[in-house]
C-alpha cells in the first residue's frame, strides 16, 4: 500500500518534474555558495578550485587560538599592509595587490571591526585600521561591554532584567580564547542554507498536497472507503508516504547541497566556536560550527515535517489540493510582511512561527528570549521542542480526520 501511494506521487509527470526542479535549484544555489575568489600576487582575481586552495592556505597560516599575542600579530600585520606603498597608491592594481596580502587575516580583521566597534549594532569596515597593538588585550572584554552598553541604552525596554542578566551570563560563559581556522566552506554553506531548505519545503508542499485529496478529485473515494482497509491501513499508508517523501527529498537535497559545498570549499573549522566568525560574533548560543550545522539541518527537517503534515491535514479536511499547496507559501511568506510591524509582542510571536525552523541559521543570531517554567531560554530550543511535539500530534489528527470522511 505504501509503495502504491509513492507511485501515485512520483510516477506523475508533475512529481518527476518537481524532483528535477529541486536538483536544478540546488545546483544553482551551490554555484552561488561556491562563488569564492582569491587575489594573487599580481593583484589579479582568480576563481575555481585553485583559488580555493590558495585562500585556504593563506588563512590556515593564521589558524590557532585567538589569544592576545595572536591579536597583536593580526593588528601589526594589518597596519603593515595598510601603510605599504601599494595600499597607499591610487592605482587599482597596486591596491588589489595590497588587498591580496591581507586575505590571510581578512576574517580575523572582520572580528576586530566587530569587537572594537563604536556600538553593539554598528560595523565599520575600516575600524581595524585605527587600532594599535596595545589594544589587543581588550578584544574579548569589548564583546561583553558593548552588549552591556546596548542593553542599558538602546535595548533598555526590549528585555526584562532577568533576560538581560541571561544574555550577559551567556556572553560571560563563552570559552575564550576562540579557536580560529579556515571556515569558508561552513560560512558559505550556512549563508545559503535557508534558501535551499525553503525551496525544498515549497516543492514538498506540492508533492504531499494531493496524497489525501486526490481520491476525491479522481472520484475514487467510494472505492477506497468501502474497501476492507480503506479507513485504516490505507490511511496509515498515506501518512507513511508523506513521511517517506519528506524524509527522502529533504535529506537528499540537504546532504547533496552540503556535500557539494564542503567538498569544493573544504570542511575545516567544524570545531571552531560560531563566535570565531563575523556572522556568529554576537550569537549568545555557545555552540561550535558543527553543532550549528546539526541544529540547522534538524530544524529544517522538523519544520518541513510539520508544514507537510499541516498541508496533509488541510488536504484531508477540505478535499482540496490547491488549498493544501497554499499552506507552505502562507507560512513562509506571510511572516515576512508582518515583520515590518514595529512591536515587541509581534516579534516574539513571529520568532515562534514554523518558518523560523527553515531559517535556523538566522534564528540563532536573533535575540529572541522566552521564559519557560521560570527559566529563560532562546527561541531555537523552544522551536525544536514545540514543533517536534506538534508534528507528533498532527499524525493521529490527520488519520482521524481522513478516516471519518463520508463518501461523495
Amino acid at each position: 500500500m505504501l509503495q502504491y501511494e509513492l507511485k501515485k506521487v512520483f510516477l506523475k509527470t508533475g512529481g518527476r518534474a518537481a524532483l528535477f526542479l529541486i536538483l536544478i535549484l540546488v545546483g544553482i544555489t551551490c554555484y552561488f555558495a561556491a562563488d569564492v575568489y582569491y587575489v594573487n600576487e599580481n593583484g589579479e582575481k582568480e576563481i575555481g578550485s585553485g583559488a580555493v586552495r590558495e585562500l585556504r592556505a593563506v588563512q590556515k597560516e593564521w589558524a590557532g587560538y585567538l589569544d592576545e599575542e595572536k591579536i597583536r600579530q593580526v593588528i601589526a600585520e594589518n597596519n603593515r599592509i595598510r601603510h605599504s606603498p601599494e595600499a597607499l597608491s591610487k592605482e587599482l592594481v597596486k591596491e588589489n595587490i595590497a588587498y591580496g596580502w591581507g586575505q590571510g587575516i581578512a576574517e580575523i580583521r572582520n572580528l576586530l571591526n566587530c569587537s572594537y566597534a563604536e556600538g553593539f549594532r554598528e560595523y565599520d569596515y575600516y575600524r581595524a585600521d585605527a587600532l594599535s597593538e596595545d589594544e589587543a588585550g581588550w578584544f574579548y572584554e569589548n564583546r561583553i561591554s558593548l552588549l552591556k552598553k546596548w542593553l542599558e541604552d538602546e535595548a533598555e525596554d526590549m528585555f526584562s532584567e532577568k533576560e538581560k542578566e541571561y544574555l550577559i551570563r551567556r556572553y560571560d560563559s563563552v570559552q575564550t580564547p576562540f579557536y580560529y581556522d579556515y571556515m569558508k566552506g561552513w560560512t558559505q554553506l550556512f549563508e545559503y542554507s535557508p534558501t535551499v531548505i525553503m525551496i525544498v519545503m515549497l516543492i514538498l508542499g506540492y508533492l504531499v498536497a494531493g496524497i489525501f485529496s486526490n481520491e476525491f478529485a479522481w472520484k475514487s473515494d467510494a472505492v477506497l472507503f468501502s474497501s476492507m482497509y480503506g479507513r485504516n491501513k490505507a490511511v496509515v499508508s498515506k501518512i507513511g508516504a508523506g513521511i517517506f517523501i519528506v524524509t527522502a527529498v529533504y535529506w537528499g537535497a540537504v546532504l547533496l547541497y552540503s556535500g557539494i559545498v564542503l567538498l569544493y570549499l573544504g570542511a575545516d573549522g567544524l570545531q571552531c566556536p560560531v563566535q570565531a566568525d563575523r556572522s556568529g560574533w554576537k550569537c549568545f548560543y555557545n555552540i561550535t560550527v558543527w553543532q550549528k550545522y546539526l541544529l540547522i539541518i534538524a530544524g529544517g527537517y522538523i519544520g518541513c515535517l510539520f508544514i507537510s503534515f499541516l498541508s496533509m491535514l488541510v488536504s484531508a479536511k477540505t478535499k482540496s489540493t490547491v488549498l493544501a499547496v497554499m499552506v507552505p507559501f502562507a507560512l513562509i511568506f506571510i511572516p515576512s510582511f508582518l515583520a515590518n510591524i514595529n512591536s515587541a509582542s509581534v516579534s516574539k510571536i513571529l520568532s515562534l512561527l514554523p518558518d523560523q525552523l527553515l531559517q535556523t541559521e538566522m534564528a540563532l543570531n536573533y535575540f529572541s528570549l522566552y521564559t519557560v517554567a521560570g527559566k529563560t531560554v532562546g527561541a531555537v530550543p523552544v522551536l525544536l521542542a514545540v514543533y517536534t511535539a506538534l508534528t507528533v500530534m498532527l499524525a493521529p489528527l490527520v488519520y482521524w480526520e481522513y478516516g471519518r470522511k463520508q463518501i461523495g
